[in-house]
């Protein structure tokens, strides 16, 4: 998800320097977007991690 996200700011940024703003906003807003929905998963599969693992050393 990550990769996307790079992905998305990648072409947010070649789009701004040739001058399309359109697109180039429009990309960037996918990427915040993403970066963000990769954050809040790896803050959930990070706590269920740390779960499990107690369940486990008992």
């Amino acid at each position: 998800m990550l990769k996307l996200a790079l992905f998305f700011l990648v072409i947010s940024l070649v789009a701004g320097l040739f001058g399309f703003g359109g697109i180039a906003s429009a990309s960037a807003g996918m990427a915040k977007i993403l970066f963000f929905i990769a954050i809040v998963l790896f803050v959930v599969f990070l706590v269920v991690a740390l779960l499990a693992g107690r369940a486990v050393l008992k």
